[in-house]
């Protein structure tokens, strides 16, 4: 039996190989990013968990049965899927009738899914729906995970809001969802700052406010933007910015960023940082009393890209046409790999570059056509872009995380069109949300 284990082992990593060297060369930009943009939407698509519609934690195509892990839902990779699934309507991978159905199944499924004070959990069970712990103590309502799913929801909404009656039946759904998100239930109290989590076992006992700056903004935005339960101001200046402190220099070269808080990686965050609040949220001359997000998430990114080509520790591989450090498996679990030395692991995330592209285009689109063009048969398979790969360790696993696949067919999409900012920047609770905060904006009416 082992023998035939494998056997089957080794044939489908020679099926994956070989469907990776039969991909078409000399590709336009265009063409490579239309490529990229509806390989890794698949994901979400032929990949995603069969009852629910919804997104798989992770696929390890180096398992024996490669969907072992699709009974895991990841309530905010599922978010980021939503939008893909928007993006793939709009560029006619999909038509707009099979994306609604796909879409009607996964409303249908978080209708009955386990909430807590509005919230889902991290992680849901396939089949029933139910809370699947995260770890201990954190087996209850995560609020940053659902605020992800509601920047997808919101797009879904404003997708369909004024398309035939099924449609706008779907829109009004929605509506329910993100009106029953109680969000001053997660002040704890009513402090003035928003909690993680919460569980009906455990109460608040992970005590994990979120304080800034992060990759949670979108967690304040959506909090002030509740129909029914929007947070004060307040919470935001005094949580998320703590009263300013947020707004404090570092810098890398000749690169400056100020957004950063004591004890942060000193040359900015793992990439997931500029990302996973702006896929909807669109950050092109979105300002407050803290930050110019655009210029601080061009900043990020292009510190990440230098610090790689510099490359301080010497890993083989490293250049300008291969860059980027973000949260993604590693040679040993999982990492948050940033520009600094302690956390460099010599691990290159392709998320990290594919979903800075429209604060890097040309960097990220030298990255992606090299790992394309030269290292595609170690890299390239069903879903895109496996995960993570180290050249150093001769390390490059099959696998894929839905947190990192949804981005990264996000970003390239709003790099083309700006389709989920403009979807998501048209809602007009997030519009008056913003206002609350005192964030400028042209596209806040």
């Amino acid at each position: 039996m082992k023998h035939l284990i494998i056997a089957s082992l080794a044939t489908l990593l020679t099926l994956i190989t070989a469907t990776a060297q039969d991909r078409p060369r000399n590709l336009s930009d265009s063409a490579l990013l239309e490529l990229v943009e509806r390989q890794t939407f698949q994901y979400f698509w032929t990949g995603a968990e069969p009852n629910s519609g919804m997104g798989a934690e992770r696929i390890h195509m180096d398992d024996i049965y490669p969907d072992h892990d699709q009974g895991i839902i990841a309530t905010g990779g599922s978010g980021f899927g939503l939008m893909a699934i928007l993006a793939a309507i709009h560029r006619h991978f999909i038509t707009r009738e099979q994306g609604f159905e796909r879409l009607q199944k996964i409303v249908s499924f978080l209708e009955k899914a386990d909430r807590f004070h509005g919230a889902w959990p991290h992680w849901m069970n396939d089949t029933t729906g139910h809370v699947k712990p995260f770890g201990r103590e954190d087996d209850g309502g995560d609020l940053v995970e659902t605020c992800y799913l509601l920047q997808g929801l919101l797009c879904v909404r404003q997708f369909f809001r004024d398309g035939n009656e099924q449609e706008r039946k779907l829109a009004s759904r929605i509506n329910a969802l993100w009106h029953g998100v109680d969000f001053d239930w997660y002040r704890n109290g009513g402090q003035n700052v928003l909690f993680w989590h919460w569980s009906p076992d455990y109460g608040w006992k992970k005590n994990f406010p979120v304080h800034g700056y992060n990759e949670c903004l979108i967690l304040y935005v959506v909090a002030a933007s509740s129909p029914e339960h929007s947070i004060p101001a307040a919470v935001y200046h005094e949580g998320w910015a703590q009263n300013g402190a947020i707004d404090k220099i570092s810098c890398y070269k000749n690169d400056t960023l100020h957004l950063y808080m004591q004890g942060d990686p000193p040359h900015g965050g793992p990439l997931f940082w500029s990302q996973y609040s702006y896929l909807g949220l669109d950050p092109r001359d979105l300002k407050d009393s803290y930050a110019d997000y655009w210029k601080e998430n061009v900043t990020q990114s292009i510190i990440n890209y230098t610090w790689c080509v510099d490359n301080p520790k010497h890993y083989p591989g490293y250049g300008e046409d291969n860059w980027g450090l973000t949260a993604s498996y590693s040679v040993v679990g999982y990492a948050a790999h940033a520009p600094d030395v302690k956390d460099d692991l010599g691990v290159i995330s392709p998320t990290a570059a594919i979903a800075s592209l429209p604060y890097t285009p040309r960097q990220s689109m030298a990255a992606i056509r090299h790992w394309y063009e030269q290292m595609r048969g170690r890299l390239w398979g069903n879903y895109g872009f496996y995960d993570a790969f180290s050249e150093k360790a001769a390390w490059y696993p099959p696998r894929y995380l839905a947190i990192d696949q949804g981005p990264e067919v996000v970003m390239i999409e709003n790099y083309r069109s700006g389709l989920l900012w403009r979807l998501f920047m048209s809602c007009p609770e997030i519009q008056d949300g913003l206002k609350k905060l005192g964030f400028e904006s042209p596209r806040i009416k």
